[in-house]
């Protein structure tokens, strides 16, 4: 007879486990299940996020940011540094280590909590049973009251540059360079292309970026974009807009890169390595059985509902294989407030709240609707803004790049978006979801008292500005 559970989680990414642990948490019998194995067929938990993607690629970035500021900006500060080098091989080093105990320390959680983990590959088959093929193809059936898919995602792959997981790399090679390339490409000026050509540039690359949209970062608030290209296009990064990738080819140890440009010209370059980053795609093939009951879309991703419940009873879905952001947060809260609603409490996960960031220097943060957005449905709104310059802490920090724009309804004040360039925005951005979460007006951050001085007054003042009340900033508000 099968074995059988309250719950089967497919996937330990940061939605899968998270959703396991939770679940566990509240006393049901739990497993999770994972294929990912390392050189030495161990299970590898912790999925894209903390394995290729969020948590690799920000140790990069600390390192290379750090890097950078010694180069060229403590001596602005009175630090003589000396000669820098870079010793890649010890920073990657640096950045597996990190993987490792944070993944170790997700096996150290499941056993803590009564996690039963599965080595293997799942598939959803009728009747809420799950087929576990281990790396022999050996078959286990296993039986679940509820079934959580959290299989994330993978980068796209396009025709006109293949990968050849060594001078034509998508993110995951991006993050395993043994040598900083002379000159690098990257196609797609996502926040994946902007974040990994960041690293390298700072790092002593010559960066070129290909961008086939005629809007560089369309859905973000263009007063942030627009403003984020003027710094990026300062530190060095080439990034070509209406730039259409339409061939590429490894010579002599150089990717030769065809491309049709703004009006319509064949252009090419060349470079040392090239990372391909258009976006990721569901991880939903052979997931299900053709008798499992369980519709996915035309894109491959799975159909859920405002609960994240599929097509079937008792079997849910999650993160990047559903709709929405994928985000690993996204993912995270969706894994709890699934294993909440199993168990009959009562949970919502807002989705107008969840903050993007783009972890570049400065970086990119916003929560909420964008301008061009409330423009294009006619919704009253009014605009303070607040530039760092101005912030005193940015000013010791050597960080005075960026603003900060709050958005607020024009008749009701009710806090519409949050959008900000800055150093730390990331963590400043925190602070505008947990007001939106309450549903607080611009005049409820201009009332709250922000401690002095922090990259945080920035907000305040923003806030203040909504209403052209703002202390350290001449301009009244625009209104609209």
């Amino acid at each position: 007879m099968a074995d059988k559970y309250d719950i089967i989680v497919i996937g330990s990414g940061p939605g899968g486990y998270v959703a396991a642990i939770r679940a566990a948490q509240l006393g049901m019998k739990v497993a999770c299940v994972e294929g990912w194995l390392d050189e030495k067929d161990q299970q590898v938990l912790g999925g894209t996020c903390l394995n290729v993607g969020c948590i690799p690629s920000k140790a990069l970035l600390e390192i290379s940011h750090k890097y950078e500021e010694a180069k060229h900006g403590f001596e602005h500060q009175g630090l003589i540094a000396g000669n820098l080098d870079v010793d890649v091989p010890k920073m990657m080093a640096h950045k597996n280590g990190i993987v490792k105990n944070l993944t170790g320390g997700i096996a150290g959680l499941f056993k803590a909590n009564g996690v039963k983990s599965i080595t293997g590959w799942g598939t959803v088959l009728s009747k809420k049973q799950v087929s576990v093929k281990d790396k022999d193809d050996k078959e286990t059936i296993y039986e679940a009251e509820n079934i959580i898919i959290a299989t994330g995602s993978r980068p796209i792959e396009i025709p006109p540059a293949k990968l050849d997981n060594d001078r034509i790399v998508d993110s995951t090679g991006a993050l395993e360079f043994d040598e900083v390339p002379k000159r690098l490409g990257v196609i797609g000026a996502g926040i994946i292309g902007l974040e990994l050509g960041s690293v390298w540039n700072r790092l002593g690359s010559e960066v070129t970026v290909l961008e086939a949209q005629d809007k560089f970062l369309p859905t973000v608030d263009q007063t942030i974009a627009k403003d984020g290209l003027k710094h990026f296009t300062k530190q060095g990064l080439e990034i070509k807009l209406k730039a259409r990738v339409t061939h590429t080819e490894v010579k002599r140890n150089l990717v030769y890169v065809t491309y049709e440009d703004a009006d319509g010209k064949e252009q090419q370059f060349k470079c040392d390595r090239l990372i391909v980053s258009v976006g990721r795609t569901p991880n939903s093939e052979k997931l299900f059985s053709s008798d499992s009951g369980v519709n996915l879309d035309e894109r491959g991703f799975v159909f859920v509902d405002d609960d994240c419940l599929t097509s079937v009873p008792g079997i849910y879905a999650i993160g990047d294989v559903v709709r929405g952001p994928m985000l690993a947060h996204k993912a995270s809260e969706e894994g709890i407030a699934v294993a909440d609603r199993i168990a009959g409490e009562k949970t919502e996960v807002n989705y107008d709240c969840i903050p993007n960031v783009i972890y570049t220097h400065p970086e990119l943060a916003w929560v909420g609707q964008t301008e061009e957005e409330l423009k294009a449905e006619g919704e009253p709104y009014k605009v303070g803004t607040f530039s760092m310059a101005a912030n005193g802490r940015a000013m010791a920090a050597n960080a005075t790049e960026g603003l900060v724009k709050v958005i607020a309804h024009e008749k009701t004040d009710r806090i519409l978006g949050v959008h900000i360039v800055s150093h730390q925005a990331s963590e400043m951005i925190a602070q505008a979801v947990i007001a939106m979460e309450f549903g607080a007006s611009a005049e409820d951050l201009a009332l709250t008292c922000f401690a002095h001085p922090t990259l945080s007054e920035s907000l305040h003042e923003a806030a203040m500005n909504v209403d052209g009340k703002a202390i350290h900033k001449a301009n009244r508000r625009k209104k609209k």
